[in-house]
């Protein structure tokens, strides 16, 4: 459309002046229109200034003598530019009404020029700067408007402050967390919108933007961070900040990018607590008992005291279980749990270790026989019959005692012996305690014929692996096979990894089983390949020791290389609990198997020291589910509210997810209802050797195979 340039001009022969002085921005597409009336000049204006009409956008500009035959003087510039301020206007004016023109600038005008100066020369360039000006304005302005859109459409707040603090600029997400309409807030100090203090302690946090302006680098919240709003809610927020300069380098102001956490924290916090206490009865866990074991030994060397132990195991447990069904079972070790609690006192611990297996910790003993008065307490209320639903259960337990510094130096020791004591009480006729005794260590003898049979399983070829598919929960199909090693010892059968990878970790073993792992994974993927199956994820777990051994990334790449097997389709599977371990040296190993597009997953996820931070930091791609979250959450609210966390954060953060342990119809229909996308578990598949998902691959028509029948040890 072409450009007009409206001359408002009662005289013909200064209107001609113009035309002839303007004549060199016809090049540039610009047409003059001469109108002499300034009511004629307000119709024609009035459709430039009509965003409906073709003609909205048809007039750059207006040259305007402000004396015609209609109307005189600073009236005319008014007249139009209330009408259409938007476009740029130049008075044209006589030397006699120089001052009307300046007043007119001020009110509005682009400039003004004098008629005596206009000539080919001064005109073309005064309205050429004018255009020009006018079109960096909105651009400027389109950029500002398409800035803001942008920073209101976001899902964080947005706050900006000047070099004194002094608040600039607010978004609407800003605008609702801080409870400051943005108008009130601009020129509030930082400090009056932005309200911010430690969650456990109540005192005021230093504002991180005056830290970015200071120390003039990005800066971050510290953890626990609480945004007090300007009504007083209180919100849990993250945030980071980072200076503003001026095009020489120095500090403007800074702005702030912060979101609400507060769902986000409180199922951390929740998982957290989790990883640390046991889902069915609300115990801790070992993870938190080695805590509270290495307080306590740390306690009783400094004051000369001792430390006791109590391993407790149920006696003929699985029988009631087997018998009344695992609903009845799981009540009965939430009552015994109860029963246990209620015997010790509240500085001791009581920990649920696995299955019916209990620990309790006396963190202060200060005479010999306190551990036994403890045992025959905790023996006599657990004898008392259990009244659950219309059964009356009777349980008695078996339990070894330890103490410290006596029977162990450290928390492993110290349980593995009651362990041992444990055993030698079941052994001596259950339902009572037994002190660790050194001379009776059966256990550690038949521990260290495993440990020197495991020495001698790989020469000897007695490892193998099974496979496991992972399922695509929406339509079936295997999408994924995870490896599980099995020891077929040649006169134990088949050994569980359960039994010898601990033995492995600890001999060192582990490096040179893992190796042969991985590299017959890979050799296997390829070889299905190779025989036309469908091309597929194979994982693998990867220990601590393994990840962390010199030379693992290219062990890893010397592998593939060997096999033929692309990077994209090995997936390498690591525990929560190490990730927290020599985090910078993980970090860029794992960093360097994504660089090659080895797949990385998080095995167990929630069961270890949970923190979001580390999802964000290392470059993982899928997050499994643990089995004992997915076991109850058909029945148990938190372990079905914990799950479908889990599967919103994957997606989240574009994570697959894979739940692990889906072994009833139950589960599947609970995990396909909160979207998760892949399953893996006994209701599917039991692992199989490498021929069985040959075959399995190969008749595979999308559908759910027929649930396991059969049970293998699991991975």
């Amino acid at each position: 459309m072409a450009q007009n340039i409206l001359l408002l001009q009662d005289q013909s022969s200064d209107a001609e002046a113009v035309r002839s002085a303007l004549a060199t921005l016809n090049d540039g597409g610009f047409q003059i229109e001469w109108i002499r009336r300034c009511a004629d000049a307000l119709e024609r204006l009035a459709l430039a200034a009509d965003p409906q009409r073709l003609q909205a956008r048809d007039v750059a500009a207006v040259l305007v003598d402000l004396f015609l035959p209609d109307s005189r003087g600073i009236e005319t510039f008014d007249r139009i530019f209330r009408l259409v301020p938007q476009i740029p206007i130049l008075i044209l004016s006589a030397e006699a009404d120089e001052e009307i023109a300046k007043l007119a600038v001020q009110r509005g005008a682009q400039d003004y020029l004098l008629k005596e100066r206009l000539d080919s020369y001064w005109l073309p360039k005064t309205v050429e700067g004018m255009l020009e000006r006018a079109a960096n304005a909105a651009a400027l302005f389109e950029e500002k408007e398409r800035a803001k859109i942008m920073l209101n459409s976001i899902g964080d707040a947005v706050l900006s402050v000047d070099v004194f603090g002094n608040v600039t600029y607010l978004n609407v997400v800003g605008e609702i967390l801080t409870g400051w309409p943005r108008e009130e807030a601009a020129g509030q100090p930082m400090e009056s919108v932005f309200r911010i203090v430690d969650a456990h302690t109540r005192e005021v946090i230093e504002h991180p933007m005056t830290r970015a302006i200071r120390e003039n680098q990005t800066v971050g919240l510290s953890p626990d961070c609480i945004l007090i709003r300007r009504d007083g809610k209180e919100t849990d927020i993250e945030d980071s900040v980072a200076p503003i300069h001026d095009r020489y380098g120095q500090v403007t102001g800074a702005v702030m990018v912060f979101r609400d956490v507060t769902a986000t924290r409180a199922v951390s916090l929740r998982m957290s607590y989790l990883a640390q206490h046991d889902s069915l009865t609300d115990l801790p866990n070992r993870n938190l008992l080695n805590d509270r074991l290495t307080q306590a030994m740390a306690l009783a060397d400094r004051h000369q005291q001792k430390v006791g132990m109590l391993f407790l195991d149920l006696d003929r447990f699985k029988h009631i279980n087997d018998s009344l069904g695992h609903v009845i079972g799981d009540r009965l070790l939430r009552s015994v749990a109860q029963r246990l609690r209620a015997c010790v006192r509240h500085s001791d611990t009581v920990s649920r270790q696995g299955g019916d297996e209990f620990v309790v910790l006396l963190s202060e003993v200060t005479r010999a026989k306190d551990p036994a008065v403890a045992a025959e307490k905790i023996l006599a209320a657990l004898r008392a019959p259990y009244r659950i639903d219309e059964h009356e259960v009777h349980i008695t337990a078996s339990i070894g005692i330890v103490t410290y510094p006596r029977d162990g130096s450290d928390a492993e020791t110290l349980l593995k012996n009651a362990d041992f004591a444990m055993y030698q009480a079941k052994d001596g006729g259950r339902d009572r305690y037994t002190f660790f005794r050194r001379d009776t260590n059966m256990r550690a003898a038949e521990r260290q014929s495993l440990e020197n049979d495991l020495r001698r399983a790989l020469g000897r070829g007695e490892l193998e692996l099974f496979y496991q598919p992972q399922i695509d929960l929406v339509s079936g199909a295997i999408v994924a096979v995870e490896a599980l090693i099995r020891w077929r010892h040649p006169e134990r059968g088949l050994v569980s990894p359960a039994q010898f990878i601990s033995i492995a970790e600890e001999t060192g073993l582990i490096a040179p089983i893992g190796a042969w792992v991985l590299r017959e994974a890979c050799r296997q993927n390829r070889a299905w390949q190779d025989e036309a199956l469908p091309a597929m994820r194979i994982a693998a777990n990867v220990s601590s020791v393994e990840l962390h051994s010199k030379g693992f990334v290219d062990g890893v790449r010397a592998i593939l290389n060997e096999t033929g097997l692309a990077p994209s389709c090995l997936e390498l599977e690591l525990t929560e609990t190490f990730l927290t371990q020599n985090a910078t040296s993980t970090v860029r190993v794992l960093e360097a198997l994504n660089e090659m597009a080895v797949q990385l997953a998080l095995d167990d996820f929630g069961t270890g020291y949970s923190s979001l931070s580390y999802l964000k930091r290392f470059p993982i791609d899928t997050l499994k589910i643990d089995r004992s979250f997915v076991r109850d959450i058909a029945v148990d609210e938190d372990d079905a509210s914990i799950v479908s966390a889990v599967i919103s954060m994957g997606k989240s953060l574009h994570m697959r997810v894979v739940a692990e342990g889906v072994e009833t119809l139950e589960q599947l229909i609970f995990l396909r209802q909160q979207g998760c996308p892949e399953g893996q578990g006994y209701y599917f598949n039991c692992p199989m050797t490498a021929d069985e998902f040959a075959q399995l691959l190969g008749r595979r028509d999308g559908r759910p195979e027929i649930p396991c029948a059969r049970r293998v040890s699991s991975s």
